[in-house]
């Protein structure tokens, strides 16, 4: 039977009604479960026997095409706080085609995996197969939609493609594991294997799937722990021998679940209130439903815990409301929440979101996957990074929260006032998150807690009542070691502790305005000094106590200094100063850096410590490192130091500030008409002809109609023309098109060269219908006696996912079925020969560098419009914003060249028309091209997004670029493009060296 979660029944009859009660969820007897270097049991994860606070968010290297700049990413996860990385690969990106396959360039996760170990950071892998995460197909291949099998079950037409995937991947991920590849590779830092996403189906059919899946993983050298995160609370595939009600048991070692609660962003773009924190865990409801309590044997494990939300077609509320919604005191809140129940293994849903570029995107959201993420679409640390940094922090400098459980009651004096209460077992320090109750609460509280601490029964503060003003929480600590230092209690907040040159120096932190109160013991009253700041003390002799107050109020320094311990070196900072901190270990010890925007690596070597980091502006530098690192240099240039009189080190002048990048005007457009497909003499002898091949889509059609899909025939990606043949009839009066295109997709359609009209599916849905009918009246001319031309462009939006397995992402794409209908009551049949584009350019397309998300089917893209040798001479002198354009597609080609200063990172982005409104009135979409890359669709009428970021690698900062854009226009008068320029979106002094991404700068024709 499961272990009680208190000591004794008594303590939880005796708890207060302010305090939270833990219940009888977890198993603190089950034993350990030992996968080679990672192990764990139902309080926390452990690496070679030492427990880890897993702390960790989401990385999409393939949302980020720039391989050089996953580095850049990764060093901003380190340096504010994370110390794990979870990273999603999708199967799709990797595969054209069945049977191909390709790991290079930026679709290299091995040296996504090489990274991550080089600097530090502990991996989570999620293969998939099947991975969602707002992706076409949810990450499926574009030909797995022609596989009339249902997947993620286990037919075996599915599971012998999927096999395909997984050995290529499998092989990877195994060399990269911390207990070492199976072939005697030395291994690198993934400690936790995910085999599927959120599959929430559990017949026996998913069951045997799932067995296979883990079969597949152990055969392929995977021996880390296995893990499925369930989509929620559901007790689905829970590891055998949990034991509790309702649960399904699946073949993992571990139990993951995903979490998003939490408000939304108003339709005026202002966050919401929201929900109160859930206990999923000690402190929660129990059972199946309860989270970590559906597998009491196992850690609470968090896969996915809302670190933003994805935003869709047409919406109003944007990412940075979402960064705000989901961003500073929501994380202190809610990851609070969860750390206090228990949840020891936290991944962060989005930490990076990136962009989905080119057709990567599924039809719910556009081109910007920012989620509203710690670090912005443009790579900016936003202010929640900041924040986590702070409790990232804490969760390094106490090793003692890994495993804690719940300690005990504590009396607290406000009805308003939650105090969750945990221990560890092995040294009996306290974690005490304080929060509002509900813990939505918006109040400004006062009050005092009593708790019996380690060092005796405390009320604190005795000075005054600490202060819970808002939406906020605290992560407190008691009862624990300050490097040689003993904390009875503080009601300031921990940031880092470390040991220099035989000195103790601890950082904490708390609400600008608030009071601050610590208590240290101590054998006998100790010497204090203050070197900043206004802080008073008081030593209580018979306890020992040394009690510290003050303000919190910009920095305060305190030297404490008492025989036969090491002096303590005490900062006491407000919050704001508190993030300007950036603590790292080097092979000489641990440094504190003060006053730079980032801090990324520091090095020792001999006496020269060696920082790398970023600056936004002229910035003070001040250093606590061990005395033998003489020498500083700053991103390689040497800094001159000047003795501090509080025993650090400051640069003698402020550290340089960027540079203003200077932008060109976008002028010198040409422009051509990328239509052609429309007109009726256009060659189309090399094109497919429809017939009745195999129909593997979920759309239904009306029998004998011939598969008309353009997945049939190979094309998964972007536009699709059709055009067809039939000859003139009295009745031929109007046309009707069912067809699919996704979110917010559309369909255009010629007769004889003769616009007839378009049809967009609608935008301002979270769930965008994607599938729609478009019927045209025709012209007179089509009733006139012979042959007749009909072209169909369908812009596909991307694919449905799957996360319901039940085969959306087979919902039909491109034409499903059409037919000329004569007046309402008259019955008739015009016979129409189509045909599809060429088969080249499809799963058979030139540009592998590239990849599946930048081949779509254009004209322009077959015939090299997009790439930068493309010769534009012979076209057409334009201006942008255009005049009056014709409907279908015209492209505008312009160059442009960039000098961005060296030694620093710029974000440059491509903007359309007043960036202060979401959309425009016009019907007209662009397909952004810079240098040959798709990076991103615009919608003017429908948005929101305008602003599009272009990483470095892409875009070349020191050299000369090519934009080409794709203009899709209806003709009438106001849908023409409007202004087009680059705006710088951040910049600083430093960064990281980055190479262009090497790509075909030219290719030959298709048909």
């Amino acid at each position: 039977m499961r272990a009680l979660l208190l000591a004794t029944a008594a303590l939880l009859a005796s708890v207060p009604a302010a305090a939270q009660q833990a219940q009888p969820t977890a198993n603190f007897d089950a034993p350990v479960q030992r996968f080679g270097r990672v192990s764990f049991d139902a309080r926390s994860l452990m690496i070679d026997g030492k427990r880890q606070t897993i702390w960790s968010a989401e990385v999409h290297a393939f949302r980020l095409p720039s391989p050089d700049l996953w580095r850049d990413i990764l060093h901003k996860m380190k340096a504010t706080g994370f110390n794990t990385v979870a990273f999603y690969f999708d199967w799709g990106y990797h595969s054209p085609k069945r049977g191909v396959y390709d790991f290079s360039g930026i679709r290299d996760i091995d040296r996504l995996l090489t990274m991550a170990a080089e600097e530090g950071i502990y991996v989570i892998t999620r293969a998939g197969p099947y991975v969602n995460a707002e992706l076409t197909r949810g990450g499926y291949p574009g030909w797995l939609v022609n596989q009339r099998a249902r997947a993620r079950t286990d037919a075996p037409e599915y599971l012998e493609a999927v096999d395909e995937w997984l050995t290529q991947v499998n092989r990877i991920i195994a060399r990269h594991q911390i207990n070492g590849g199976p072939n005697g590779e030395k291994g690198g830092t993934v400690i936790l294997h995910q085999i599927e996403n959120e599959l929430a189906i559990t017949t026996p059919s998913q069951r045997r799937y799932m067995d296979h899946l883990y079969a597949k993983a152990r055969a392929d050298g995977i021996t880390v722990p296995i893990f499925h995160n369930d989509q929620g609370r559901n007790g689905y595939w829970v590891p055998k021998g949990a034991n509790v009600e309702h649960t399904v048991e699946g073949p993992t070692d571990m139990y993951a679940f995903d979490g998003y609660p939490g408000g939304t962003c108003t339709v005026e773009g202002r966050p919401t209130r929201g929900s109160a924190a859930p206990d999923w865990g000690f402190y929660g409801p129990g059972g199946a439903k309860g989270g970590a309590s559906a597998s009491p044997n196992t850690p609470g494990f968090a896969a996915e815990f809302g670190g933003g939300w994805f935003d869709y077609w047409g919406s109003n509320g944007g990412y940075e409301c979402n960064a705000v919604q989901r961003g500073k005191r929501f994380q202190r809140v809610f990851y609070g929440t969860n750390l206090a129940n228990g949840i020891s293994i936290q991944s962060f849903y989005m930490g990076y979101g990136g962009t989905s570029w080119g057709w990567l995107p599924a039809p719910v959201v556009f081109t910007s996957y920012d989620y509203g993420a710690a670090f912005s679409e443009a790579r900016e640390v936003r202010e929640k990074a900041l924040e986590l940094k702070q409790l990232g922090g804490l969760i390094a400098a106490m090793p003692d929260l890994a495993g804690m459980v719940p300690a005990g009651p504590v009396q607290i004096s406000s009805p308003n006032i939650q105090v969750y209460h945990n221990k560890s077992p092995e040294t009996d320090a306290r974690f005490l998150m304080v929060t509002h109750k509900p813990s939505n609460g918006q109040t400004d509280d006062r009050f005092t807690i009593t708790a019996d601490l380690p060092d005796g029964r405390y009320s604190f503060p005795q000075a005054e009542p600490m202060r819970l003003n808002g939406f906020d929480a605290k992560w407190l600590i008691a009862g624990a070691k300050l490097g040689s230092q003993r904390l009875v209690y503080s009601t300031s907040e921990l940031q880092t502790v470390l040991t220099r040159d035989g000195e103790d120096i601890a950082l904490l932190y708390g609400r600008a305005g608030e009071n601050g109160e610590t208590v240290l013991r101590y054998a006998n009253a100790p010497r204090v000094t203050v070197l900043e700041g206004q802080v008073s003390s008081t030593f209580d002799s018979a306890r020992g106590d040394l009690r510290l107050n003050y303000p919190h109020q910009g920095l305060a320094r305190v030297r404490i200094e008492a025989g036969g311990r090491p002096p303590l070196l005490l900062l006491l900072a407000d919050e704001a100063e508190g993030t300007r901190f950036w603590r790292n270990d080097t092979a000489a010890g641990p440094v504190l850096v003060r006053g730079t925007a980032l801090v990324r690596t520091a090095k020792a070597s001999g006496g020269t410590l060696a920082l790398t980091g970023d600056t936004a502006e002229a910035s003070a530098l001040e250093i606590w490192a061990p005395a033998r690192l003489r020498q500083v240099t700053w991103n390689g240039a040497r800094v001159p130091l000047a003795p501090q009189a509080m025993g650090s080190r400051g640069a003698a002048r402020p550290l340089a500030g960027p540079a203003p990048v200077e932008l060109p005007a976008l002028t010198a457009w040409r422009v051509a008409q990328g239509s052609p497909e429309a007109q009726p003499g256009f060659d189309d002898s090399a094109w497919q002809a429809i017939d009745r091949r195999a129909y593997a889509s979920t759309t239904a059609r009306p029998d004998g109609q011939p598969n008309m899909l353009m997945d049939a025939y190979g094309f998964h990606e972007g536009d699709v023309w059709y055009r067809g043949r039939f000859q003139g009839a009295a009745d031929a009066k109007r046309i009707k098109l069912h067809y699919g295109a996704g979110g917010s997709g559309m369909l255009q359609v010629w007769l004889d060269g003769q616009f007839i009209g378009q049809h967009e599916l609608p935008g301002g849905l979270p769930r965008p219908i994607t599938t729609g009918v478009a019927e045209f009246d025709l012209p007179a001319a089509a009733q006139a006696p012979g042959e007749h031309v009909l072209s169909v462009m369908v812009r596909n939006n991307g694919h449905n996912w799957d996360l319901d397995a039940d085969d959306f992402h087979k919902e039909a794409r491109g034409l499903v079925f059409a037919s000329l209908e004569a007046p309402a009551g008259r019955s008739f049949a015009v016979p129409v020969e189509w045909k599809i584009q060429g088969r080249a350019g499809g799963e058979d397309f030139a540009d592998r560098v590239r990849g599946v998300p930048n081949n779509g089917g254009l004209f322009g893209e077959r015939m090299g419009w997009h790439l930068p040798a493309f010769d534009d001479r012979g076209w057409t002198p334009a201006t942008v914003p255009a005049g009056a354009q014709p409907a279908g597609t015209s492209w505008y080609r312009t160059r442009f060249d960039l000098n961005v200063p060296k030694g620093q990172d710029a974000t440059i982005g491509v903007a359309f028309g007043d960036t202060q409104v979401p959309r425009s009135p016009g019907r007209y979409r662009v397909l952004l091209f810079v240098n040959g890359w798709q990076m991103g669709q615009f919608i003017a009428n429908v948005g929101p997004q305008r602003v599009f970021p272009i990483p470095e690698g892409i875009l070349n900062h020191r050299g000369s670029n090519s934009l080409a854009l794709a203009v899709t226009s209806d003709g009438a008068p106001d849908s023409s493009l409007e202004a087009v320029k680059l705006v710088t979106l951040r910049n600083v002094k430093g960064g990281i060296p980055v190479r262009m991404v090497e790509a075909p700068q030219s290719q030959g024709a298709l048909p």
